[in-house]
């Protein structure tokens, strides 16, 4: 039997049941889990989809390391072994899906089963749509978020500057943002739930979804857009009200000029935006004459915002990522040593490099220590 460490952390005694599948309702579990929650994931015959995906070392999934760190793995067919889903769902706090909308009523699990067995049970549902709308039954994936949400609108190439489509993000962002919402908006709930003195002691339904979670971001584009005036925000590279573009070219691949410092026409943000392509044009022209490096040390000479853009790589070998245990190597019995990301949340007095307590286990991994050590489940033959 595979006993998992003790967990530690601000959340280490919440009960976390996860049925999710690729990126959205795995990537809330995953920060609930660098917060030290027990969070037990229910894949399929086969394993989570997921694992098939990217680079396999010896046959493992390298992103699944990360993917399904501090994570109890069980093999349930959410149809045949219903029964021990809802037994798990009976000792959780907390139970997060990102199924197609209406697909746990389907199976016979949705919000009104699920309380039956578990009054204090907050269901994070994450879908494409969200739970209600006419849109409600469309399938949906991430590129789907990024579109309707308005990002692809903004991510494309300016008028004119070429006939290539938008491009999309080159990362889930709506799957990620939405894992990040679920988690907030569970949190909440289960504040609500278990409050001193005004505690209601009954679980709730968060309901997120892709669309909605990439739409929060679009800052003020809704009142400027919507208005009568319809001043839609154009495709571009730099925000409306930035003065200059947000990178340039350097001579190996700041915002002022000294001869620009004292002239009246560029005093103001009001002005400098006014006028940014010269001024786009006068940076750019500086930051050619030099190494990226030797810009970047001039610009933060003179306290000036500034960062080379960065790979993979340069994140791995960065001081400061280091420094921070945002990069760590963790060793895993399945591909061997490789590299995590540190947790995003940090609370004092907690090390960083506690949160990851072991990388993600082969599917099934936990199913004695989850249905018989836990749950009490006789073992066949017994």
């Amino acid at each position: 039997m595979q006993r998992p460490p003790k967990r530690t952390g601000p959340l280490a005694q919440l009960k976390v049941l996860e049925l999710g599948h690729y990126i959205a309702a795995p990537f809330c579990t995953r920060i609930l889990g660098d917060l030290g929650a027990e969070v037990i994931k229910v894949e399929p015959p086969g394993g989570d989809p997921v694992r098939g995906w990217g680079a396999q070392v010896n046959g493992n999934p390298v992103w699944f390391s990360v993917h399904g760190r501090n994570k109890l793995s069980v093999v349930l067919d959410l149809k045949r072994d219903r029964d021990v889903v809802l037994k798990l769902a009976a000792r959780a706090d907390v139970l997060v899906e990102n199924l197609r909308a209406g697909q746990l009523e389907r199976l016979g699990l949705g919000p009104e089963v699920l309380h039956a067995v578990n009054a204090r049970l907050v269901i994070a549902r994450i879908s494409g749509y969200g739970q209600d709308g006419p849109y409600r039954d469309k399938p949906a994936f991430g590129a789907i978020g990024e579109a309707m949400g308005g990002l692809r609108h903004l991510t494309g190439h300016p008028p004119g500057a070429s006939a290539l489509p938008p491009p999309r993000c080159g990362l889930s962002i709506s799957d990620d943002l939405a894992g990040l919402y679920a988690a907030i908006g569970l949190l909440a709930a289960v504040w609500e739930r278990d409050a001193a003195k005004a505690g209601t002691c009954r679980g709730r339904v968060v309901d997120v979804n892709l669309v909605d979670s990439v739409f929060s971001l679009m800052e003020g584009m809704l009142h400027c857009g919507a208005d009568q005036h319809l001043s839609l925000r154009r495709r571009q590279v730099a925000l409306h009200c930035r003065q200059f573009r947000p990178d340039f070219r350097a001579a190996d691949d700041g915002d002022r000029r000294p001869e620009l410092a004292g002239d009246p026409a560029y005093t103001t943000n009001a002005d400098r935006c006014a006028r940014r392509e010269a001024l786009d044009d006068a940076i750019a022209a500086w930051t050619r004459t030099l190494p990226a490096k030797d810009a970047q040390d001039r610009l933060e000479a003179a306290d000036v915002p500034c960062s080379r853009l960065y790979d993979i790589a340069d994140c791995a070998a960065d001081a400061h990522f280091l420094a921070r245990r945002s990069v760590q190597p963790v060793d895993d019995e399945l591909i061997g040593r490789t590299l995590h990301p540190g947790p995003a949340i940090r609370l004092d007095g907690d090390r960083p490099e506690a949160a990851i307590g072991w990388p993600g286990p082969v599917t099934g991994a936990h199913q004695d220590y989850v249905l018989h050590a836990l749950l009490g489940l006789p073992r066949s033959g017994q």
